[in-house]
């Protein structure tokens, strides 16, 4: 007996069914591809920032955003802002870029902070470097009169001006843990994976010299007086004369292996150790570094299961971080 041919009805069904199947794939790819688009496709979360309260809030976000978040944190220590107003810097660059430097946005806005060359923020190489873009922020916020006692969302948007003020609010909670932990409120709060990141040619411990001279300011390494242990030859890229110094380490030689860079810390200034000690962590995937210690606790890379756990040893008076050295350094 022939098969009988579909009914008109059931024609309709297939094609209604084979629809919405190829709708839902669609759809798919395009959130996808807005990940991708506002992300730069930079991966996931790989790094997570948790309440010193304990109180279970956590924030999971990128190595990426870590790094950026932690140069506006650094910069505004390093100009003498309060912790508000790295937590206002912090929200407003989440609700802009979602702490990722995109080079675009509406009309001509850029970088972390959507800021405009066309407004008087700068030029676009300059908004595009993140320790610019976190200063001239904070230069104006720091112009708007008792910013500190204002709502979040009113103090940012005395500063950005934007078309949707009262979006900078939602983002207060995860900006207030990242605040906390990178000025060094809240102690072994902020964790990475720390994978190292295969594009980067400049680690060892005139990479990490450099980086924080980039966003902490020129006196940084003169107020930590840092110590470097290991061999170290190349050359210095910050450019900024210190009390470094460079001796052999155990197992240390010209073909690899690494170094220790150590941050002397004063008694009584453990927010300044854990900040060091969480910026390190931060940028631990572009700088290449293996461990972190600081006050009797350690993070090491790829320990995500097992963040900061105790040394056992009685804490040292110095943020010691241990990086990995290119061959030939």
């Amino acid at each position: 007996m022939p098969e009988q041919s579909p009914t008109p009805k059931k024609r309709r069904r297939g094609r209604l069914f084979r629809f919405s199947a190829a709708l839902v794939v669609l759809l798919a790819v395009a959130g996808y591809l807005v990940v991708q688009y506002v992300t730069g496709g930079r991966g996931g979360p790989g790094c997570k920032v948790v309440s010193g309260k304990d109180d279970g809030q956590e924030y999971e976000f990128t190595q990426e955003q870590a790094m950026n978040a932690a140069t506006i944190a650094a910069v505004g220590t390093g100009r003498g802002m309060p912790a508000r107003a790295v937590t206002i810097a912090l929200a407003t660059a989440l609700q802009e870029s979602q702490l990722v430097n995109i080079q675009h946005g509406d009309l001509d806005s850029l970088g972390l902070f959507q800021q405009r060359p066309s407004q008087g923020w700068g030029t676009k190489k300059q908004i595009l470097d993140p320790t610019y873009a976190a200063g001239v922020f904070y230069e104006h916020l720091a112009k708007v009169n008792d910013y500190q006692k204002l709502p979040l969302t009113v103090a940012a948007q005395r500063v950005q001006r934007s078309g949707y003020p009262e979006a900078y609010a939602k983002h207060e909670p995860d900006a207030a843990l990242l605040s906390a932990a990178l000025t060094g409120q809240a102690a072994a709060t902020l964790t990475c994976q720390g994978l190292p990141d295969t594009t980067v040619t400049a680690t060892g411990p005139d990479a990490v010299r450099a980086a924080l001279v980039r966003d902490f300011g020129r006196t940084i390494l003169k107020k930590t007086g840092a110590e470097v242990t290991g061999d170290s030859t190349s050359k210095d890229t910050s450019r900024t004369k210190s009390t470094s110094k460079s001796t052999p380490a155990p197992g240390a030689s010209a073909t690899g292996g690494s170094s220790t860079v150590t941050l002397p810390v004063r008694s009584g200034s453990t927010k300044t150790g854990w900040q060091l000690a969480h910026w390190a962590v931060a940028n631990s995937s572009v700088l290449h570094i293996e461990r972190v210690s600081y006050a009797g606790r350690e993070w090491a890379a790829g320990s995500a299961d097992d963040p900061w756990h105790s040394t056992g040893t009685k804490a040292a008076g110095g943020v010691r971080i241990v990086t990995e050295r290119q061959a030939g350094q």
